[in-house]
C-alpha cells in the first residue's frame, strides 16, 4: 500500500479517519487514540495533490484505512482550510462507503451512498443518493441521510440535492435488550 506523501500533512488524512463516528465516552476516546496511532494506508490508481489549494484527489478504486476507520469510493477528495486542517472529505462512486467501530463493545457503523460528505468541524456525515446507514440491526435507508456523529442523530429524506428521483425513507430498529 502507498503511504501518504510527506507534502500532505498527516493531519488531513488522520483528521478524516480520526474524527470518525461519534466519540463520546472514555472507551470511545481510547478507540480514537488507537486509530490515531495506527498507520494510514491509502490505495488508489491515481493521486492528484495540490498543496497550495489544499486538496488531495484520489481516483480509481480508492481505499483509505486507519485503525477501525475505512473510506472507499471511485474518487475521494480531501480538502483542508487555510490553517491546514481537514475541512471536508468527499467520497463518490456507485457505492461509496464509510465505516468505523466507535467502541470495541459497540457494533460497527457502516454507511453507503453515491456520495458521502464528511464535514469535519460540524462532525456530520451526509450520505446522498441510495443512502444507507447500519449500526447493529438498526438500518436507515433513503435518498438522503444525515448523521451527526457526537449526538448520533439521524435525519432522513426521500429526496434532496444530488438524489435521483424520490427514494422512500425506510427504517428498521431492533428492540432494546
Amino acid at each position: 500500500m502507498m503511504r501518504t506523501p510527506q507534502s500532505l500533512p498527516a493531519l488531513i488524512l488522520g483528521g478524516l479517519l480520526l474524527a470518525g463516528m461519534g466519540l463520546t465516552t472514555l472507551a470511545q476516546a481510547q478507540t480514537a487514540e488507537d486509530d490515531a496511532n495506527a498507520p494510514i494506508e491509502v490505495e488508489a490508481d491515481r493521486l492528484d495533490l495540490d498543496d497550495r489549494a489544499g486538496t488531495a484527489i484520489y481516483t480509481g478504486d480508492v481505499d483509505i484505512r486507519q485503525g477501525s476507520m475505512q473510506v472507499t469510493g471511485d474518487r475521494v477528495e480531501i480538502r483542508r482550510n487555510a490553517a491546514g486542517e481537514l475541512s471536508r472529505a468527499t467520497a463518490t462512486g456507485e457505492r461509496a462507503y464509510i465505516e468505523q467501530q466507535p467502541d470495541p463493545d459497540e457494533p460497527i457503523v457502516r454507511g453507503w451512498g453515491r456520495t458521502i460528505i464528511y464535514h469535519v468541524s460540524e462532525r456530520r456525515v451526509e450520505l446522498i443518493d441510495r443512502a444507507e446507514l447500519h449500526q447493529g440491526g438498526d438500518t436507515f435507508d433513503g435518498g438522503y441521510l444525515e448523521y451527526f456523529l457526537d449526538s448520533r442523530v439521524v435525519q432522513a429524506r426521500s429526496d434532496g440535492e444530488g438524489v435521483e428521483g424520490r427514494q422512500r425513507v425506510r427504517m428498521t430498529l431492533q428492540p432494546e435488550r
